[in-house]
This record gives structure tokens, sequence and C-alpha cells, in this order.
């Protein structure tokens, strides 16, 4: 007798324990959701992260909102996705500069590969160096021609220190034996703000963030950083083709979670954001600021982001970069 009411109990469990993970994602979202920007408005990340957070409230009948948390190349806000509760309400979209601060910016307040789950890569895209039209620079050839002339006279500004510009940039002086001031920025909306200004000669950021601008004639593009130019850009020339062979560097960002997400909420807004990526309002708002959407899986993310930060950590530490260069 006790065998008999023993078996549908636990079958009931088992019954009850699969089906969990399958109501919880139904369930999702059940009030706002929040993205986390650790860069201010106007910049490229935060321009992703209302693109998407627009469309998933539409799609989600939810709201999705948009909250910039600023500082330290993205980490302030990154950490803010990691000290959050685990229970889908709050996600962060990322930068580059992610898979950067755990070599560059010492004591971390969290684990980059612990504490936080990724979620997608939703794309990469060229970085370009433009220059204000007043600026005597034609192309990217005349800046490094200036720069080797009278070192330490050409100065380039980034998103911040321990940005992938700045990273190129170190690079680029390495390989052609140059010395380029860096000017970090807080962000991609200060950075074009002084490009457009004149108040920095040079100025390296995504295709996304300066294509506009250039566009408008506002700022000139000298170079791109993919290995061919970018469409998105026609004319432009490649910085290999300009005296740096070999050289090349994508910028990407990506949506991650607090570790510990339930894994069926993970999958749940990974499908809908591949669902966004699809859609033309979505795409070519996207793709014609510059960006090669991706729109991987959550495992291919976790692989994508290992792999940025074992590759720019060896390149830290050959340049000996560090937090307030």
């Amino acid at each position: 007798m006790r065998t008999s009411r023993t078996l549908p109990a636990l079958a009931a469990a088992l019954l009850l324990a699969v089906a969990a993970p399958f109501a919880q994602a139904q369930a999702w979202p059940s009030k706002t959701v929040k993205f986390i920007v650790g860069f201010p408005p106007g910049g490229s990340t935060d321009q992703v992260a209302r693109i998407l957070a627009a469309q998933l409230t539409t799609a989600l009948g939810q709201q999705f909102v948009v909250e910039n948390r600023t500082g330290a190349s993205g980490s302030i806000g990154a950490a803010a996705v990691a000290q959050a509760a685990p229970d889908g309400t709050t996600f962060g979209v990322v930068f580059d500069t992610h898979g950067v601060n755990p070599s560059v910016i010492p004591n971390l307040s969290f684990s980059t590969t612990k504490d936080l789950a990724n979620v997608m890569l939703i794309g990469t895209s060229p970085m370009a160096i433009v220059t204000h039209p007043g600026q005597p620079y034609k192309d990217f050839k005349d800046a490094l021609a200036a720069a080797k002339a009278k070192p330490g006279s050409v100065a380039i500004g980034s998103i911040g220190t321990g940005s992938l510009g700045h990273l190129a940039v170190a690079q680029i002086g390495n390989l052609q034996g140059v010395e380029l001031t860096h000017v970090p920025y807080k962000g991609g909306g200060p950075l074009m703000i002084d490009a457009i200004g004149g108040q920095v000669p040079l100025a390296i950021g995504t295709v996304f963030l300066a294509n506009p601008h250039v566009k408008a004639g506002k700022v000139r593009a000298l170079a791109v950083t993919s290995a061919k130019p970018s469409a998105t850009m026609p004319g432009v020339g490649t910085v290999a083709d300009q005296g740096v062979p070999g050289f090349a560097a994508l910028a990407w960002w990506g949506v991650i979670a607090p570790a510990g997400t339930p894994a069926p909420i993970v999958k749940k807004l990974n499908e809908e954001i591949a669902r966004a990526l699809k859609l033309p309002a979505v795409a070519e708002k996207l793709s014609a600021q510059g960006m090669d959407i991706v729109g991987s899986s959550p495992e291919d993310a976790d692989r994508f982001v290992k792999g940025e930060i074992e590759r720019w950590a060896r390149v830290v530490k050959d340049n000996r970069i560090k937090a307030g260069d």
C-alpha cells in the first residue's frame, strides 16, 4: 500500500520539476525590466539598449527601461548588474570594455566570469578614427606622419581608459614606433561632443557612434579598424592599408545578467532579442550605423567574452596599461 501511494507522489513531483522552468519562462516578465548601461546617454551602448528596450516593451507588453550607471569604463554598470537580484528584472547592456576591465581595473568588486552570466553577443563593429574638418589630416597616414615628426604632438580621444579604442591606439603606437597621446573620455557622447567642437584633434570610436556625425559633415573619417573597408563608410581606408599592416580590432556589444538568473529566463530573453534583431525596424537602425548583427546563443556569448578577456589581457600587460592612464 505504501509503495502504491509513493509512486504517484514521486511522479507528480517529477512532473512539477519539469514543468516549473517552463512556467517560470512563460510568466516572465511580470514586472518592469531594467537594462543597466555603464555609459552616458548618447553613446553607442546607450543607443543599442534603448532600441532593444523599446522593441521588447512592445513585444512583451511589459516596460523595459534603461538606467545609466556611468564610470570606470562601464565597470560601475556591470557591478550594479552583478549585485542585483537574479530574478529576471535586471540585465546589462555592455560594450567591449567589459572584456578588458578585468585586466585594467585592479580590485574589481565583482568577477566578470563568476558573478555575471552572458545572455547574447548582439553584434560587432569596426571603429573609426575621425577628426574635425578644420584639422590638417586628410587621412590616417597624415596623422601618423605628424606623430612621427613630433612625438606626443598628436592627441587622440577614446571613450575611456582600457576601452578597445585605447588599446588599439596603444597597439598602433607600438607597431609604428610613434607616440600618440591618449585622451580618455567618460563615454561616447562626451567624446563626440569634443571631436565635433575640435577640442580633441583625433577621436576613435565605433562606426555606430561616429557615422551620424561623419554623414552630417561635423567630423571627417580618416580610417576604420576592420580588416576590410566598411560598407557603412565608403571610401574610407583601413588602418592596415594606411601604414599598419595586419592591424584589425572590432568593437562589440552584449547583454549580461546577474549570475544565478534562472536559465529559462535567460533563454527567453535571448530568444526575444534574437526575434527583435530580425525585425527591419530594429536591424536597420543597428546596421545603418555600422553594426554587424550576430545575435548569438548564451553559450556562444560566454565563449566569446572569455576569449576577449584572455586576448586583451595580453595587450594590457604588454602595453602596461592601468586604470587612470
